[in-house]
């Protein structure tokens, strides 16, 4: 079993509530508005790191990371930008299993057309009433199981 920790929109946030929630992932997706180098490399003390930049990663920093990018893992394809809007490729043409994305600050896992779409919500700075969340993905045998896990904060 492969265990993934999704983290977005940490805005140079990076709680000890989230560190702990991903502690034992066997690779961290950060879904951009990262905010600071400081909190990837944080990220990467506790497992390999894929990381895309949002719209707030402007500064000369951030040009390692590409808007988008696509990862394969255990025999699955997860395609991971900021903003599910931008979404310019079909899914399902492309052959991805999961689309992952953050941006709205809002956690939401669902299904369309057999893909996977998760967004792990925020795990920075808490915006309006939204939780304050990270998601994980579990793949086990090809099969797909995510959860959204909110932060006591």
């Amino acid at each position: 079993m492969k265990t993934i920790g999704i983290i977005s929109d940490t805005h140079k946030l990076l709680r000890p509530e989230a560190l702990a929630v991903l502690r034992g992932a066997d690779l961290i997706i950060h879904a951009g508005d990262i905010g600071s180098l400081e909190v990837v490399e944080a990220l990467r003390t506790l497992a390999p790191v894929v990381a895309i930049r949002g719209n707030i990663d402007k500064a000369a920093w951030a040009d390692e990371f590409p808007y988008d990018d696509v990862v394969k893992v255990s025999g699955k394809t997860i395609y991971v930008l900021h903003d599910v809007n931008n979404l310019e490729r079909d899914p399902i043409t492309a052959g991805f299993d999961v689309v992952i994305s953050g941006h709205s600050h809002s956690p939401k896992i669902n299904h369309r057309d057999n893909v996977l779409y998760i967004n792990p919500g925020s795990a920075g700075p808490r915006r309006f009433k939204l939780p304050v969340a990270v998601a994980s993905l579990k793949i086990h045998r090809g099969k797909l199981e995510a959860n959204i896990e909110e932060l006591s904060i």
